[in-house]
């Protein structure tokens, strides 16, 4: 054990040690959501000391938002694998409410600590969709509804919020509300309804 946190102490002052802390606050994240994102305890399991870890993340606040940020990207890649290449406008919209939901239930540590308050957040809108990788998804699977001819011009002015509005509460009723204690096909059924309200609000 002292052997392995040598090396990671030389490889840190090579200039690693962000990235390392950067990664445990993710494993903190994952498994005990935002409350668990301590600097000092990333600090522990990193091998070096809070005063160390300081120099990079001046703050709580910084190492939240390091782990609000990874939880976006992994939440983004989840929503990219999950779109079938084939598939026409209305399945890759279904298939995207899904996987934002499955993500939640598969990381309810990393869902809630990319939505959590206490650090800066991510901004979104009509002219700063770029720091919501996965906001920007949405978009673009909304994009290809209008050019497909399924969803009416009238509807796509701001429709990503209600489309994320609908996905994001039922996947916190999944995790932390009353479909927490359902079975499986109740949420399975829970999911389907939801997709359907989506899927006819946005096509008229």
């Amino acid at each position: 054990m002292s052997d392995t946190r040598s090396a990671a102490r030389a490889r840190y002052h090579h200039g690693d040690l962000a990235n390392a802390l950067a990664r445990e606050a993710e494993a903190l994240a994952r498994e005990g959501g935002p409350e668990a994102v301590v600097l000092r305890e990333a600090a522990r399991r990193a091998g070096v000391s809070a005063a160390a870890a300081y120099r990079h993340f001046s703050s709580h606040e910084e190492l939240l938002r390091a782990a609000k940020e990874r939880g976006h990207e992994l939440l983004a890649e989840a929503l990219e694998a999950a779109m079938p290449p084939a598939a026409g406008p209305r399945e890759r919209l279904r298939a995207l409410g899904a996987a934002y939901v499955g993500f939640a239930v598969a990381e309810p540590g990393l869902f809630r600590t990319a939505f959590c308050h206490g650090a800066r957040e991510l901004a979104v809108g009509p002219d700063a969709l770029g720091e919501y990788r996965a906001f920007r998804i949405v978009a673009d699977a909304l994009d290809a509804l209008l050019a497909a001819g399924l969803m009416p011009a009238a509807l796509r002015p701001g429709a990503e919020f209600p489309a994320w509005a609908a996905l994001h509460g039922l996947a916190l009723l999944t995790i932390d509300g009353p479909l927490a204690v359902c079975d499986a096909p109740t949420r399975a059924a829970m999911l389907e309804a939801t997709l359907d309200l989506v899927e006819r609000g946005l096509t008229g």
